[in-house]
């Protein structure tokens, strides 16, 4: 409910700016200090839709994926997350098995800890990233509570970097917990990594030696369904179509009724 709220707020003041972006084009200093404040509330909308993914009891978008084309085809956007002094090898398993997963959030996981790893090696290091099949057999459930037997598709991310503590191992996936500094880190990529495995029906570990290094190892139910096929949006943009209808704008906050009428009567 605080995030919805929140989300009003945010919705509010960017309509107001991107209605203010269209009448300064003439004015590049104006234009510049309210392109700052959008990206700023853009920021605030990205930790709203985290807090809202932590806080989701299930998966909404769950389906069958082929997990190394996935990953293969998050390359780029992986590689522009991190600085050209970190190397990016991926070792994906022969004969993967498919996993059930929200793949919007797989994605946002995988980037959480891609930067995670950035952040641990300011002076460049490696960044690798395996998958396997693994089944979950009694005993490793005894050591890992939480877990559960069966067969996964196992995503692990390793880095070079400075490692963790024992101290911060055991508090890495607390909800607000960072060793960052204000400006670089909410604390909410590992809970959020955690959250998403556990809505999954998965698990999750971390491995990680001070000065040596650390790898999260990510576990998703085996699916034995087929994926489905990927729909592409078309390319071709139309213009949008002129008329004299009437349109019906309802909401509770009076300030998104009106930016939004604004924005509405400008197109």
């Amino acid at each position: 409910g605080i995030a919805h709220d929140f989300n009003n707020i945010l919705g509010i003041a960017m309509g107001n700016l991107d209605i203010l972006t269209r009448r300064l084009k003439e004015d590049p200093d104006s234009l510049h200090h309210a392109e700052a404040a959008i990206a700023g509330i853009e920021r605030g909308a990205a930790l709203t839709r985290r807090l809202l993914g932590f806080a989701r009891g299930a998966p909404q978008k769950s389906q069958a994926i082929v997990v190394n084309d996935f990953l293969t085809n998050l390359d780029n956007l992986i590689k522009t997350s991190l600085t050209p002094s970190i190397a990016v090898t991926m070792k994906l398993g022969d004969h993967l098995w498919n996993a059930e997963v929200d793949p919007g959030d797989l994605e946002n996981a995988i980037i959480n800890l891609c930067v995670n790893a950035r952040d641990a090696m300011p002076d460049g290091g490696k960044l690798i990233i395996e998958t396997a099949n693994k089944v979950i057999d009694e005993h490793y459930v005894l050591q890992s509570p939480g877990s559960k037997t069966g067969e996964y598709v196992m995503i692990s991310i390793s880095d070079n970097g400075c490692g963790m503590s024992k101290d911060v191992r055991e508090r890495a996936f607390d909800p607000f917990f960072t060793t960052k500094s204000e400006e670089k880190g909410s604390g909410l990529g590992l809970s959020t990594v955690y959250g998403f495995t556990r809505r999954s029906g998965g698990h999750v570990k971390i491995y990680s030696e001070l000065g040596v290094g650390t790898s999260v190892r990510i576990y998703l139910p085996r699916s034995k369904t087929k994926p489905g096929k990927v729909e592409t949006p078309p390319e071709e943009f139309q213009d949008i179509p002129g008329g004299d209808e009437t349109i019906l704008l309802v909401d509770d906050e009076e300030g998104l009724i009106e930016v939004t009428g604004k924005s509405l009567r400008s197109l």
